[in-house]
């Protein structure tokens, strides 16, 4: 049976300002988790339908529910976490 193990990167705290580029990996992982779909031949719908292929989270990334967001700026902070962990440097230009 499948056991999920992520590293743990409890202890590895962001850098201050880093807020924004949290806000930008969590709107492109959402656009790109849109493409897919919708190259999949899923467009949008008020009500996920598998069937129909709708899903009303194919909208822009602004506006998805507050749920949502929180759900990419978690993958997007634990990514973050994950480079840093593992000795990496995130520097802006």
């Amino acid at each position: 049976m499948y056991q999920p193990k992520p590293v743990d990167t409890s202890t590895i705290e962001l850098p201050n300002g880093i807020a924004n580029l949290v806000e930008k990996l969590s709107e492109n992982s959402h656009d790109v988790w849109a493409k897919q779909r919708m190259s999949e031949g899923w467009t949008y719908g008020p009500e996920r339908d598998d069937a129909t292929k709708k899903h009303p989270d194919l909208v822009p990334y602004n506006d998805l529910s507050e749920t949502e967001k929180e759900y990419d700026r978690l993958l997007s902070i634990q990514t973050i976490r994950l480079i840093l962990s593992l000795g990496y440097e995130i520097k802006a230009k």
